[in-house]
């Protein structure tokens, strides 16, 4: 199954960074999180990959065309040999395609169409958040729904303290919003390719061609309790960087070879 990957923004709220690399280039460890997201998908046996690119779209370019496994991999060096020990584990294929600077997600994903065209259905992502999320779950459950789209729908990871209020001001309650009803979206997506009769280039994807979706109840949520974290900010990223110091990935296949829970 193709996975989309939008890598073209400019990531404004985390300029510090995204002056000088694009946003999914920041590295989380020593590998960019786009590469971490990319790995997400490869552990559920999904490896062929579109890049929408834009902003700064030849450092995108350079990574993988100047990519080498036993830069980060357990080697053994004898005289000019270079032995990997382990397997190879991105055999990925990756298309890059240079959708432009200033385009928004919707003509991001209309700009690469036909690439997914011939696809029952194909994977999408903002390549900026990691998640412990059971794919093969929320694709189960998309597959048996007459949907067309479906979206990864998870608590805002920032805990506020929300009042519910009554209009003469009597507060009823105080509930924090993680443990609230509140749900944004995640940033990971289902879709199927008769999503582009729904969209017209310039569209942004979450506002015309969402709704126009709504309207004929072909758009669903996967709500999700666990693990989620979009790198928005350099504290956003200072927390996944902390995770990773400390051993604890929850986006990745733990020791024992089982995929992420649900």
């Amino acid at each position: 199954m193709k996975v989309v990957l939008f890598c073209g923004g400019l990531g404004t709220r985390i300029r510090e960074y995204s002056e000088s690399v694009p946003k999914p280039m920041i590295p989380i460890g020593h590998q960019p999180i786009l590469w971490h997201v990319m790995n997400y998908y490869s552990q559920y046996g999904h490896k062929d990959f579109v890049l929408c690119l834009g902003y700064k779209a030849n450092t995108v370019k350079e990574f993988f065309l100047n990519y080498k496994t036993q830069t980060y991999g357990d080697v053994i060096v004898e005289g000019s040999k270079v032995e990997l020990l382990g397997p190879r584990q991105e055999d990925w294929r990756v298309a890059m395609i240079d959708t432009g600077v200033w385009r928004n997600i919707g003509s991001r994903l209309w700009a690469v169409r036909d690439h997914v065209k011939n696809e029952e259905m194909f994977l999408a992502n903002y390549s900026d958040g990691l998640s412990d999320v059971n794919l093969d779950d929320m694709i189960e459950k998309f597959k048996k729904s007459d949907k067309l789209a479906c979206f990864l729908a998870v608590h805002p990871p920032v805990t506020y303290h929300l009042a519910d209020i009554n209009d003469d001001g009597k507060v009823n309650r105080f509930i924090t919003s993680d443990r609230s009803e509140i749900w944004i979206n995640g940033g990971f997506f289902l879709l199927k390719p008769a999503i582009f009769d729904y969209m017209n280039d310039g569209e942004e994807l979450e506002v015309e061609p969402f709704e126009r979706l709504i309207k004929e109840n072909k758009l669903m949520a996967y709500k999700h309790t666990g693990f989620w974290r979009s790198m928005d900010t350099l504290r956003d990223r200072q927390v996944l960087e902390d995770m990773m110091e400390k051993g604890e990935m929850p986006w990745k296949v733990n020791g024992n070879g089982k995929k992420p829970k649900a």
